[in-house]
């Protein structure tokens, strides 16, 4: 049998590691309520319209009620591993957990782009 070089086997137990990781993380079920108690450092941007960020750089904030769950956890986990580029992002989706994510998305899929901007009240 053919041995593959050091770097084939490093990208093939990565992916099959990610593959491992996404799969456990599709797994996780979110509620809305749970989210709701979970967004509050979400709701400081997502919910001012036309809302621009400055840092790193001119940033145009979107409003995420009403996106599709799925989406959001996607996004969350791109910003995790750093595929997304956004440090302030990087740093909040690097402190949630799987099940956290799950809530969040579930929250944001339940709103509409015009929800309340305090959804703890």
């Amino acid at each position: 049998m053919k041995k593959l070089p050091i770097l084939s086997q490093l990208a093939l137990c990565t992916s099959l590691a990610l593959t491992g990781f996404l799969a456990q993380a599709a797994d996780v079920k979110g509620t809305a309520e749970a989210g709701q108690s979970k967004v509050w450092l979400c709701t400081g941007c997502h919910s001012i319209p036309d809302y621009r960020a400055d840092y790193p750089l001119v940033y145009k904030v979107p409003m995420i009620g009403g996106q599709n769950a799925g989406y959001i956890v996607s996004a969350l986990y791109s910003y995790k591993k750093g595929e997304r580029k956004h440090p302030t992002m990087r740093a909040i989706s690097g402190s949630l957990s799987d099940q956290d994510m799950a809530d969040i998305a579930e929250y944001y899929a339940a709103q509409t782009a015009n929800s309340p901007k305090n959804p703890l009240k």
